[in-house]
């Protein structure tokens, strides 16, 4: 596992990328909430999307737009999620990609639409489209940034991460952004991600790598157990590097895929960082699996556990209800006498029970940490998994029920 640190400090342009970010007043006026991207050439692009059966527009679009031919634009709205709007919100994706297709002078299936925001409301196309022109002269390759705030909505901050790494003699850069805070258990394959190198990679290679990174990044997080309906992870490879990725040696594929994985993973602990109203950054660490599936359902049960969130918020180490999570995260025969449970270093329980050696005091002072490590031991096996989750505090409460208004 990379480790995932952050470096948002600087955010290295992407040679055969170019980027706009401008206000359509989509749904606030004044606010960056039209974010647009023209690839080089040549660049491939591939992607992993929600599961969710009311899978917006967006999704249904860009699947059928990748499938047909190359894309040359990417196309992104806030303050509207365009999902619930049945045939006319397709009619309205569809109606966007032609607009900018005509201001690129490309084919409408070159162009991938995406919105994030309020479901169930009508997509104003009018305004969304009016600004593309704009939006389309403003592009230049170092507004990476501008377009990291672009794409918020109850975000808090923007979230981008970028490297840069030598190989065989040529520089290769990675840069990526993202947005979510709430509306967060990601099924891939309201969070969209945008990652980009200069890398040059086939179809194959780039859909192969967006599944794998996707799945050890995004789909490790949690913030409060719901799964958007518009969920996406893009993965774009322009080339410009003069690398191919099929050319490199072993030791040379090995670096890069640690690299990419650690934007992703920089990306995604972003988005739980970020949670709406965390006070607490938490890792849940499971290990002695007899499966990597049973690690990943206890893990995602206790992170998405109401009961567990509520305490780490309160800094109250109620070591039960993690226990009581574990329990029905759906493990066939688990022996309770086997399972041990630690908080950072501190031995909470084992053999099914509270450990002889834990006190209050020890299980507090960990609690009341804003980062630590939830460690759950099946002895069932060899196998470990992760998920990263945060807490529920009133702020969470208070951010969704007034979200609309």
């Amino acid at each position: 596992m990379a480790t995932g640190q952050e470096d948002t400090g600087t955010l290295h342009p992407v040679p055969g990328v170019r980027l706009a970010a401008v206000a359509a007043g989509i749904r606030k006026p004044g606010r960056l909430d039209l974010v647009v991207l023209e690839l080089a050439a040549g660049s491939s692009c591939a992607g992993v999307f929600t599961r969710n059966a009311f899978c917006a527009a967006l999704v249904q679009v860009v699947k059928a737009h990748l499938a047909s031919t190359t894309p040359v634009a990417l196309l992104i709205n806030t303050g509207n999620a365009n999902a619930g709007t049945g045939e006319p919100g397709l009619v309205a994706a569809r109606d966007c990609c032609n607009a900018l297709a005509a201001v690129a002078g490309v084919a409408p299936e070159a162009v991938l639409p995406f919105s994030t925001g309020v479901i169930g409301e009508p997509l104003p196309v009018e305004r969304l489209c009016n600004a593309l022109p704009a939006a389309w002269q403003a592009l230049d390759a170092s507004v990476w940034a501008d377009a990291a705030r672009g794409i918020m909505t109850t975000d808090t901050r923007p979230k981008a991460s970028s490297r840069q790494l030598q190989l065989a003699g040529r520089a290769v850069t990675i840069t990526g952004i993202t947005k979510g805070a709430g509306m967060i258990r990601p099924d891939m394959a309201t969070m969209l991600a945008f990652i980009a190198t200069d890398m040059g990679m086939t179809t194959d290679e780039t859909q192969t790598a967006v599944s794998r990174h996707a799945d050890r990044s995004f789909n490790r997080i949690t913030v409060d157990g719901d799964t958007s309906t518009n969920d996406a992870c893009m993965l774009i490879a322009t080339g410009k590097s003069g690398l191919a990725y099929a050319s490199l040696n072993a030791e040379a594929k090995q670096e890069f895929d640690a690299a990419l994985e650690a934007v992703f993973i920089s990306l995604a602990q972003a988005i739980v960082r970020d949670g709406e109203g965390a006070t607490k950054f938490v890792t849940v660490h499971v290990t002695g699996g007899a499966s990597s599936a049973e690690c990943l359902a206890v893990a995602h049960t206790v992170g998405s556990s109401p009961l567990v969130k509520t305490a780490l918020f309160a800094s109250d180490p109620n070591w039960g209800r993690i226990l009581a999570a574990v329990g029905r995260a759906g493990i066939p025969d688990l022996d309770i006498a086997r399972v041990e449970l630690h908080l950072d270093d501190v031995c909470i329980a084992s053999g099914g029970a509270r450990a002889p050696s834990y006190t209050e005091a020890a299980g507090q002072a960990v609690f009341a940490r804003p980062e630590f490590t939830i460690t759950i031991g099946l002895g069932r096996g060899d196998c470990e998994e992760y998920v990263w989750t945060c807490d529920f505090s009133h702020d969470y409460v208070t951010i969704n029920a007034e979200y609309r208004t």
